[in-house]
């Protein structure tokens, strides 16, 4: 489950700053690649800034494991992934190029989202694919 921060309370308690280590289901939409499937969750280590404007940074990595058909020899296939985490939650709504938070709580869902969309790779090879294609 992705948790929220909770900008209200932490900046009461005079916290400004902190880190969140969780796993979460990615969604299977996101995979364009052909018989390719997230094995187990996501997961994301992340830590947080509150700035004096009720602003708040967020940063981090996530990781996770694909695993399906090789895209170019159909053999079984398996690799980890990793990728970052960037954005800045500002007060009020989402505009398509900000993200925005409203009632003093952030939700993370769509930074995860798309910050594991960044993460995809364009295809998954096999262990010999891979050789290959490095040589």
């Amino acid at each position: 489950m992705i948790p929220e921060i909770d900008v209200r309370k932490l900046t009461a308690k005079k916290i400004s700053e902190g880190a969140l280590a969780f796993t979460f289901a990615a969604d299977a939409d996101l995979l364009d690649i052909p018989f390719v499937g997230f094995e187990g969750e996501t997961e994301a280590e992340l830590t947080y800034r509150i700035f004096e404007d009720d602003s708040v940074e967020v940063t981090g990595r996530i990781a996770f494991v694909l695993k399906g058909a090789c895209s170019r020899c159909l053999s079984e296939a398996r690799a980890r992934f990793t990728g970052d985490v960037e954005g800045v939650f500002f007060p009020g709504e989402s505009d398509g190029e900000n993200y925005g938070y409203a009632g003093g709580k952030i939700d993370l869902t769509e930074l995860m989202r798309d910050s594991v969309m960044f993460a995809l790779p364009a295809r998954l090879l096999c262990d010999a694919c891979t050789q290959w294609e490095n040589e």
